[in-house]
């Protein structure tokens, strides 16, 4: 039979024993709970919510407050006992910890005082404690002979003596020391002459005015810094009353007048300033202007091109768009709006003939009919192409077809904006565009799809008040210029990729160089900033050239040309070459300022283009002229 089990203790009847084992407290400080318990549930602190105050009312009124400690495996506070407080205050003065442990009982002498009859070993000595080693011998014969050979030399004695070093031992004895090299000399005193005589000549004594004019003058400005005396013979002259004054003043000029030799290096000026190319090795380039295009009654604020170079258009504040004919400057087409064109683009895609054109509070998408009668049938028909989806989407704009009497004028359709649109731009494919709308809420920007007639805000926040927008020619970019940043977002993965600091007050337009690595911005505080976006996000080039505000600036498509246009009436044509070596830096090269445009209200050029493949810019300024240089 098995024996009979032994009862355990009783256990308490809540077991708040901590689980946690032996580990840092701190782990749990953020957390409700200290623990877990036996059943693995845990062990929640106890309510703490007492301040300062608290504390020191329990201080004052707590007679045990002094023996009270908290326990950090539960957190709950624990009144020490008699016991256990006379146990802290042994070990604090270094006792034993047992109150029965006597550390000063008298030492047993177990090892000495029972003297042993017998041996513990009776063994006889070995034979090789008495015979020299052989092992031995053969160490100190070759140590022996490592000595003979100079293998092993002996420790030098240690040489307590001093040692001392001439500084000057490997000077050469013609050489001039470095600080005797700039030593100048200090200037001698001027030898006295004839007027410091005890008797000089009575040419140098002084007349009675002489003496009064002497006295009158200031101490800085006198010939002689003593009256010339006559005296019977030598022994008769007293003692000089400013001898310690001068010699005083001697040694102060000594030792406050530094003296030292300059030297001085002959730079040639020209060797400053960095060799730039001459424009005539950089042509070509527009130097002169060609045609002028008259017609707008009021200042012309924006330009577009067609992707052919065969007709521009231009808005105006005069409420009309005027499309032109480049070669010939004549006025092909007039279409009166119902107000002020902000901004026009041309549809970069070659096989569309579209312009998309801001007036107040909406875009309006125009085919102007021009030139190729396929080209244009073939745009219609892609607009009417569209079929309505099935379900209405939620859009923030609204997409109005064109009533027929705007569709007689080439209006096709109306993209209806919430505020006034200040800038619109083509995607470089021809389907979607971009609007800047006037406003600083997240609905500024605003992307469009022509083909299926659906518009977006890729935006959730206000980033500041956005200025101008553009597509990058090649990859899935957008720029976004605020007032002082420039920030380029992947439209793929949705993220923001850079943020340029412009080092501008106020951006007013931008400009992207066709190879999409290099953009410029122009500001109206007259500065251009020229990024390289592989190098940094700070200007590679801030150029200063003109006077006033910048209020356009443009790349050309195929040249290294690119341009900016101000309110000091004039565009200046920069050569800015982009190398494909990524470690040769771009060439920027101001080569030619156009002028022509009249200032009108303070402003002069509004806008520049390029044509897409000749050397030659078009500026619109606000005395309603377009001008092209060639």
């Amino acid at each position: 039979p098995c024996p009979p089990l032994t009862p355990l203790p009783s256990a308490p009847l809540q077991d708040i024993r901590n689980t946690v084992g032996n580990i840092p407290m701190e782990w749990y400080q953020d957390f409700p709970h200290i623990g877990y318990n036996l059943e693995g549930k845990r062990i929640y602190k106890p309510i703490r919510n007492k301040d300062e105050l608290d504390m020191f009312l329990e201080k004052m009124e707590n007679p045990d407050y002094w023996r009270t400690v908290q326990d950090k495996m539960t957190g709950a506070d624990i009144k020490l006992t008699d016991e256990q407080v006379d146990l802290v205050h042994r070990l604090q003065k270094g006792q034993f910890g047992d109150v029965h442990f006597n550390p000063y009982e008298p030492a047993v002498d177990f090892f000495t005082h029972e003297v042993m009859i017998h041996p513990v070993t009776n063994r006889p000595a070995d034979k090789r404690s008495f015979i020299p080693s052989l092992i031995e011998k053969e160490k100190v014969s070759k140590l022996v002979h490592a000595i003979k050979m100079g293998w092993i030399k002996p420790r030098k004695p240690k040489d307590d003596t001093p040692t001392y070093y001439d500084l000057w031992a490997h000077e050469d004895p013609n050489s001039i020391l470095g600080r005797h090299k700039m030593h100048v000399p200090a200037p001698k005193m001027k030898l006295p002459g004839h007027e410091e005589s005890y008797n000089p000549p009575p040419e140098y004594l002084l007349s009675e005015e002489e003496k009064l004019a002497w006295e009158q003058q200031e101490p800085a400005e006198r010939k002689l810094n003593f009256v010339p005396q006559q005296y019977r013979c030598l022994r008769a002259v007293p003692a000089y009353s400013r001898f310690i004054h001068e010699r005083f003043e001697r040694c102060l000029d000594l030792y406050l007048c530094p003296r030292q030799r300059k030297m001085r290096v002959n730079v040639d000026p020209e060797d400053l300033i960095p060799k730039l190319p001459k424009p005539r090795d950089l042509q070509p380039f527009p130097t002169t202007q060609a045609l002028v295009y008259r017609g707008h009654t009021s200042l012309v604020r924006c330009l577009s091109i067609s992707p052919s170079g065969q007709w521009l258009v231009s808005g105006s504040d005069d409420c009309t768009v005027r499309f032109w004919e480049v070669c010939t400057a004549r006025c092909m087409k007039t279409l009166p709006v119902a107000g002020v064109v902000k901004s026009v683009a041309w549809n970069p895609n070659p096989t569309i003939c579209l312009v998309a054109i801001c007036v107040e509070q909406s875009v309006l998408l125009v085919n102007p009919c021009l030139g190729d009668k396929l080209l244009y049938g073939a745009t219609d028909q892609l607009l009417e192409s569209y079929v309505v989806p099935e379900e209405e989407r939620v859009q923030p704009v609204q997409w109005v077809m064109a009533t027929m009497e705007e569709q007689s004028k080439g209006v096709r359709l109306v993209v209806q904006h919430s505020k006034a649109v200040k800038q619109v731009t083509w995607h470089g494919k021809g389907d979607y565009f971009a609007s800047v709308v006037s406003d600083n809420s997240n609905m500024q920007v605003l992307i469009h799809q022509t083909s299926k007639r659906w518009s977006q805000n890729p935006f959730r926040k206000s980033k500041g008040l956005v200025q101008c927008v553009l597509f990058h020619p090649i990859r899935p970019y957008f720029f976004v210029a605020t007032q002082r940043f420039v920030r380029v977002y992947n439209l793929l993965k949705q993220e923001l990729t850079k943020k340029l600091m412009t080092n501008c007050k106020w951006v007013s337009s931008m400009a992207i160089h066709p190879g999409g690595d290099n953009i410029i911005c122009g500001s109206y505080d007259s500065k251009l900033a020229w990024f390289d976006l592989d190098l940094s996000t700070r200007p590679y080039q801030l150029l200063r050239h003109h006077k006033k505000a910048l209020r356009g600036v443009a790349f050309h498509k195929h040249y290294p040309l690119f341009a900016s246009g101000s309110d000091d009436g004039t565009v200046i044509v920069c050569h800015g070459m982009v190398y494909n070596d990524l470690l040769q830096n771009p060439l920027l090269v101001p080569v030619k300022v156009l002028k022509g445009h009249v200032l009108t209200l303070d402003l002069g050029v509004l806008d520049v283009l390029f044509h897409p493949t000749q050397p030659w810019v078009f500026s619109s300024g606000a005395d309603g002229t377009i001008r092209l240089y060639t």
